[in-house]
């Protein structure tokens, strides 16, 4: 069984569709290179993708730990390089206003959501730049 399918809607738009769920999605080439920028562009959910498995990692710790994530938030940052047109860093800031947990429990979510599959998935060469403000 497929993870997602992927359609091409015509003038630079994608929609992926997760197979068990069914939720979807639209992607469109961002303004530029050639696209409309009306949604995320496939490298914007890349990054994206990295935020957010990095919040998972820390949610799994977290409820194991019983501790309540609520408010963390991110703020993703994409800097495309060209020659080849590539991703080349990524900034994520992670903003946690009213953190209850120990400086242990604040050091293992840091920990945890740097061992994130999609950070350890990218090529070496994109610069990824995590900030903790908590």
């Amino acid at each position: 069984m497929s993870t997602a399918t992927g359609q091409y809607l015509g003038q630079l738009r994608t929609k992926l569709e997760h197979t068990a769920s069914g939720e979807n999605f639209i992607t469109d080439a961002p303004l530029d290179n050639n696209g409309r920028g009306e949604a995320f562009s496939p490298t914007d959910t890349v990054c994206a993708a990295l935020s957010s498995c990095m919040m998972t990692l820390m949610g799994i710790y977290a409820e194991r730990e019983g501790i309540n994530l609520e408010g963390l938030t991110s703020s993703i940052v994409k800097h495309m390089e060209s020659n080849p047109r590539r991703i080349g860093r990524i900034e994520i800031d992670f903003h946690w206003p009213n953190p209850v947990a120990s400086a242990h429990q604040i050091e293992m979510l840091k920990r945890a959501a740097l061992t994130c599959p999609v950070s350890k998935s990218l090529h070496p060469d994109l610069v990824q730049e995590i900030r903790f403000n908590f």
